[in-house]
Parts: C-alpha cells; structure tokens; sequence
C-alpha cells in the first residue's frame, strides 16, 4: 500500500455510493463543486446490488410464474411449466449490472472522481481513503456521510450456514424445499412470498399482532390473505428462542403466547430491521459527530450533522430507511453545500411493499389526522369496481383518500392492490403541491386504467361518487 504525505483538495467528500451518496454526488458536481466519492463495494450501493433491485427482480419472475399457472380463468392454458431458477438468477444478475454500470458512467459523466475502497476520518477537514494499492489523503471543504445500513443479526440465528440476511436469501441456486422468516415486516414478506410463489413452504415469524405491522391492518390483512393462499404459515406474536443446525437443515425453537413452538426448514432468512454504519473504523468517535441512542447521527434540516460542513443522509439518520428517502436528502444536502435554502420535507415520502397485492402509502392515514384535531374527509373506491381492474383479473384491494374537510386539502392515501406502487405517486404530488379532493376529481384520468381509483376515491370523499352507491 501507497501512502501519501501531502493532502490533496476537494470541495466535496462522499462517502458511500447508494442511492443517497451517488445522487447526492452528482447534484454537488452539478453544482460547480469538485466531488470525491468512495464506497469498498459496487457502485449503488446495497439498495442496486443486493437489495432493491435484485429483489424486485424475483419478485417480478415469481408473478410470472405463478400467472403462468393459474390463468385458466382466462381461458389461457399453459402445460408443463418449468422454472429454471439459474437463468433467473441469471436474468436478476444482468438487471443489477445494467443499472449499476449507469450509476457509474453518470458519476464519470458529471466529472465525479471515484475510488474504490474506505475512508478513515483524520481530523474534521482531512479523511485518508484507502485500498490495497494506494492511500491518499484528502483535504474538503464539505463531507456527505452516506454509509447506508446493513441486517439486524440476533444473537441467537447468528448469519452463516443455513442462517440468512436477506443478502444471501437473494444468492440462493437453487429454490429451497422450505424456509423460515424471522420478521414479517416488507422485507420478510416480500421475500417470503416470492419464494412461497416458486414453490418454497413458507413460514413467517412475526413478534407484532400482524405481519406488515407499520400499515393499517386493513392493508395488511389482503397479503395475510394471500399468504393464505400461498400456503404460508404465519405466526403473530411469536418469538424466535433458539436455532440448531445440521448440514442439510435447520430447527427454529419459537413461542407463542407463551407455548413452545419447533420448526424444521432448509434455510432461516432474518428480517428483523437493518442497523446503521456508524460504527468501524470510519471513525465518527475520532470528529465527534453527535449521535442518537440507536446508533444513528444527528441532523438538521439541511443534513448538517454537529459538525456544520459535515452532512449526513440515508440510512445512517433518523427516519424511515429508504432508497427514495436517502435520495432526496442527498440532493437537499448538495444544495445546502452549495448556499441553497433547500431544506428536507417529509410530508410526502411514499412508503411502499411490494408484497401481493402491493401496498402503499403517503402522509397521513385516517387515524392521525385525526389525531391532529383535523375535520377529516374520507373517499374510498375498491378495486372491484374498475373495469380495467376487473379486465387484468385484479380486483382485491383498494384507493383511500384523506384530506381536511375545510379546507379540501388532500393529506394523506393509503392503496393496496395491483400498481399502488405507481398510483401513490398522483397522491404524494398532490399533497406535495398543495392539491384539493376537487383538483383530483377534476383531472380527467383516462379510461379504463387503474387510475380512475384514484379520481373516484376522491369523488367518494367529497360527497358524490359516480360508480358507486353513496352512504
């Protein structure tokens, strides 16, 4: 290893290369602003590499699978259905490099310098980055911490062997004959259902009264359903004890309200949350960076940690742990650098599953506008009665508006169902501009598309839904 005496100068220090480092690189450079960025992995971060977008991957080729097998309604009859899981795994492998090697010609692109190892704090203006080869020193005027996270491990289901992250749940070869996941949050489900829908016996863990315990139980009870339907076998207010191993499976000891359960299956996958990187030698401690009790590091509004040209984003600060989040404040952040008066606005950061039906959300559901003292307005229109809905095959679910009924302001939605992904975007817009029940409900949607929902649960709310019975 090269290790350099003299300090060489950079306007801005990234560390890290998700989606809240990359973007917040690129946003800086656009800025005028000369940008180092380093990450020890693959450009994108977890969130492109082992997370997001590999995961999406699955889940997109089980939906085909399982459509492949049960569209007789349709009249569409498909024989000797194979999956060859190796070209899946295949398929996912091609999608992450396509989308990593972009991240890495936009950086190149916008004239990001970008080295491939770790950094290590020297002081509050001075970082030494380093690989096996080489390690300079580098002197900035700002640094944009974006380490991401990485899984909770519980002590007693230690990674390794037949114990996995979702990271090695994603690497599998082949599809495991059974499977058991600790935590039914939108990790474990989403995963659980994928491979339930390949043909892996499911059982889920979850210590909550329900799985998907940050939604409303009205969503979350749909993908209950399904699961149902997928044969997965969920416990609630269960706690995972022990774990015993032997070369070809595994034995999960677990509690029910206080009865000792036992379960046998090839592999266990632990979804219990993620835990931020704060912690190894990038040396947080050294600087004196202000953290919170859980490990994560103190921000303002602009990203500014307790050191003021030292900023924080993603993962790694308080809020919920998303890629979308980690790419807002990575712009917000940039900016500030730059002498803007960008400030984060979290009113409307969209949550989503991408569970079976798909679930999402945006602002504020029924409950805490109430909470709010607000004089609430409600509009809910079901699935079932759209005709696009119905011609896809598609109908559980639905599209639930909130607003404030003096003002007319849409607050909040909550959407299950097929494309909740994408129709909660209409929604966040709306909030995020300011949008009435009545501006929705006069946008004309096309027809027949799914997001008509969106216009009829708004035209419910105000007091005068066309294509279903008022109260």
């Amino acid at each position: 290893m090269v290790v350099g005496d003299a300090s060489l100068d950079i306007d801005v220090l990234v560390i890290g290369a998700g989606p809240g480092g990359y973007v917040a690189a690129i946003r800086a450079a656009q800025l005028g602003k000369s940008v180092l960025i380093v990450d020890k992995s693959e450009w994108g971060g977890v969130c492109l590499n082992r997370g997001c977008i590999p995961s999406k991957a699955l889940i997109s080729a089980a939906h085909q699978y399982e459509a492949a097998q049960h569209s007789e309604v349709m009249g569409v009859s498909v024989e000797n259905i194979k999956l060859d899981y190796a070209k899946t795994q295949e398929w996912k492998a091609s999608v992450v490099k396509k989308l990593t090697s972009g991240v890495a010609g936009l950086l190149k692109g916008n004239k990001v310098q970008m080295f491939q190892g770790e950094v290590m704090f020297i002081n509050e203006n001075e970082a030494r980055v380093f690989n096996e080869q080489e390690a300079p020193r580098y002197r900035f005027k700002h640094c944009i911490i974006a380490t991401g996270s990485r899984p909770i491990e519980l002590k007693p289901f230690p990674f390794g062997g037949r114990i996995l992250s979702s990271t090695e749940a994603l690497e599998l070869k082949e599809i495991p004959k059974s499977m058991v996941v600790i935590g039914g949050g939108y990790i474990g489900i989403e995963l659980g259902q994928t491979f339930a829908k390949f043909g892996t016996k499911v059982t889920v863990l979850e210590g909550s009264d329900t799985v998907l315990p940050g939604f409303e139980k009205e969503m979350s009870r749909l993908v209950a359903k399904n699961l149902s339907k997928l044969n997965v076998e969920v416990f609630t207010e269960a706690l995972a004890q022990s774990s015993e191993q032997t070369e070809n499976d595994v034995t999960v000891t677990f509690t029910v309200k206080g009865e000792e359960k036992k379960v046998t299956a090839d592999y266990v996958l632990v979804t219990v949350g993620r835990r931020p990187n704060t912690d190894g030698e990038l040396g947080l401690d050294l600087i004196n960076v202000k953290l919170t009790d859980r490990g994560l590091i103190e921000v303002d509004e602009q990203g500014r940690t307790s050191i003021p040209h030292i900023f924080a984003i993603g993962d790694i600060v308080p809020g919920l742990a998303l890629a979308h989040k980690a790419s807002y404040e990575g712009k917000v952040a940039a900016e500030a650098i730059a002498g803007q008066p960008s400030v984060v606005d979290y009113k409307a950061i969209p949550a989503v599953v991408f569970s079976d039906p798909e679930i999402a959300s945006v602002g504020l559901n029924e409950t805490e506008a109430k909470e709010k003292g607000m004089n609430v307005s409600v509009g809910k229109f079901p699935y079932a009665a759209n005709g696009r809905a119905l011609s896809l095959n598609a109908t559980e679910g639905f599209v639930k508006i909130v607003a404030n009924k003096d003002t007319g302001l849409v607050v909040g939605s909550q959407i299950v169902g097929p494309e909740a992904s994408n129709l909660i975007a209409e929604i966040g817009l709306a909030i995020e501009m300011g949008a009435t029940l009545e501006d929705i409900a006069l946008t004309i949607h096309a027809h027949p598309t799914l997001g008509e929902i969106v216009a009829e649960a708004a035209e419910g709310a105000l007091g005068h839904p066309i294509h279903m019975l008022g109260k």
